[in-house]
């Protein structure tokens, strides 16, 4: 597997106990699909990029982190050089979203357009500071343009086509 096409869904921070098992920082909205028994992920080293493929053998949510043992590993011996790796699967393996939901690699990158047809710029990042997220567009002249994602701007979202309609509220300029 290609590393653009793998989806991060986590991070081992530290062991946990001395059974085997580790603790996960979770970087999915999912954490209860991705950490469910019987599930393989793919390990992937932060330092030669090496990958282990692991089968969950159980987990448990435990102060905003993921205690979770895999199949085969039953000391602490045999985990503690895991540390620091990070835990993804394939795109393939995408949970269904909602309707007007989108995946952050699916909007990072669209082309925005006004209603008129005239083009602000690219999504550059996403803010979630509150009540909605917050598209970043960086505009033609290196400026930036903060959108928030209600329906009264967002219009239009065509991921096949990478192009966002929206419509600009007085004072987004």
């Amino acid at each position: 597997m290609s590393e653009e096409r793998l989806l991060n869904i986590g991070k081992v921070v530290n062991t946990h106990g001395i059974k085997g098992e580790l603790r996960i920082w979770p970087q999915t909205d999912f954490p209860d699909v991705r950490f469910k028994k019987g599930n393989k992920l793919l390990m992937l080293s932060p330092d030669n990029g090496g990958t282990l493929t692991v089968e969950i053998e159980a987990a448990r949510e435990q102060k905003n982190m993921f205690v979770v043992k895999f199949k085969g590993f039953d000391n602490i011996n045999e985990v503690e050089k895991y540390k620091g790796w990070e835990l993804k699967v394939g795109e393939d393996e995408r949970v269904p979203l909602e309707e007007d939901e989108y995946y952050v690699r699916d909007i990072v990158g669209c082309e925005v357009v006004t209603e008129e047809g005239e083009t602000l710029g690219t999504v550059s990042d996403i803010l979630s500071p509150g009540a909605n997220d917050i598209w970043v567009v960086k505009m033609a002249k290196g400026k930036e343009l903060l959108l928030p994602v209600i329906d009264d701007v967002v219009l239009e979202v065509n991921i096949a086509a990478r192009k966002i309609k929206v419509h600009l509220m007085e004072g987004l300029l």
